[in-house]
């Protein structure tokens, strides 16, 4: 009963940041979402490393770090041109409860659990890229939404074969 109760409330706080999106159509929030997600990333990233088994999970576990970070430096670029613009100093509530439920599974287990977490991570990723490049005020933030989607969609084509292939049930 105990797990019913935690996934429930990890749904309504999952829910609550999801309602977040909205505000990212100004700099100072797509900045800081943005560079929230590329931490969470690298950072799931970094356990499906230590704890996945199978080497297209580790593979691609390493190609989210190198993009991502790299994503995070331009980002961070960007924003230490403007004075009201700043990375978020750590990942958010939802991802933080994503990697939360990662640490708990092992071997074929957390290769799926991965899987999974990378294909509705990069849908979310990618639709708050997309609000900005639509919707941006910056133009700078709005180029590099732009450029930074066609990398994050062949990261969600990635994910969705990786999910297929280790049984996933999305």
């Amino acid at each position: 009963m105990k797990t019913k109760t935690f996934f429930s409330g990890t749904a309504a706080v999952l829910f609550g940041v999801a309602a977040n999106f909205a505000l990212a159509a100004d700099g100072e929030n797509f900045v800081d979402e943005a560079s929230a997600k590329g931490m969470a990333e690298i950072e799931t990233a970094k356990l499906a490393l230590n704890k996945g088994t199978a080497e297209d999970v580790k593979t691609f576990a390493q190609k989210m770090i190198d993009d991502h970070t790299k994503s995070n430096q331009k980002l961070a670029e960007l924003a230490g041109q403007h004075d009201d613009l700043e990375m978020s100093d750590e990942a958010t509530l939802m991802d933080k409860a994503k990697a939360m439920i990662l640490k708990l599974r092992d071997g074929e287990n957390f290769d799926q659990a991965y899987a999974n977490n990378q294909v509705a991570a990069h849908e979310q990723t990618i639709e708050l890229y997309r609000e900005y490049a639509e919707k941006g005020e910056n133009a700078e933030l709005k180029k590099f939404a732009e450029t930074t989607l066609k990398e994050l969609e062949q990261h969600l084509q990635h994910a969705q074969e990786l999910a297929s292939a280790h049984g996933s049930k999305q």
